[in-house]
């Protein structure tokens, strides 16, 4: 086939191709779902990183979601990862983070949960509510999950995909679903840990 031939080919499926994306920039779907999801980013990131207690410099992914942030305060240089949710209770529970804490990737903390044992629609009982307190120098690795009642000691590391509910002391290994302290986590005498 020659070069002529080829390209008379290819100019219908080029021509149909512009038509498609021209179609789509007028499609009024396409907008109502931009204006959406602007909407979305608004009210899960931007208006609550406003009442979300830092104690120094933010440094929040861009994706990161807050819920009730009036009652989350953290530390100083803690970095929270991206798609990260923060869940305060819509009552009275608290998440509180302490200074140098990193947050992974799809890392959940939930300081409410459902309450199941009512008798009747899990979406109709109350949310059972309990603090959670995340220490210092803490290192919570993707899709971690912290539940409700949650305590983990300053320099503790939570591994990825680790489901914890309970209290673990200082420099606590945890992992696993549920989690547990399968170690404890040293730090060299020079400081290089």
């Amino acid at each position: 086939m020659s070069e002529a031939e080829l390209a008379r080919k290819n100019s219908p499926a080029r021509f149909q191709r512009w038509l498609r994306m021209l179609g789509s920039l007028i499609d009024p779907r396409a907008w109502v779902h931009l204006i959406k999801i602007v909407n979305y980013y608004n009210y899960v990131h931007v208006a609550p990183l406003r009442r979300v207690t830092f104690a120094g410099q933010r440094n929040v992914s861009p994706d990161a979601v807050f819920q009730n942030p009036e009652r989350i305060t953290i530390g100083h240089r803690a970095r929270i990862g991206s798609r990260c949710h923060l869940w305060a209770g819509p009552r009275d529970g608290h998440i509180r983070i302490g200074d140098d804490v990193l947050f992974g990737p799809d890392v959940l903390v939930t300081a409410a949960s459902y309450r199941y044992d009512m008798g009747h629609p899990v979406t109709e009982q109350p949310m059972g509510e309990s603090d959670v307190v995340i220490g210092n120098d803490v290192w919570l690795a993707t899709r971690a999950v912290i539940l409700p009642g949650t305590t983990i000691g300053d320099g503790s590391i939570v591994a990825a995909g680790a489901v914890v509910k309970g209290d673990f002391p200082p420099m606590s290994i945890i992992a696993g679903m549920p989690a547990r302290a399968v170690a404890e986590r040293s730090i060299a005498a020079n400081g290089d840990g």
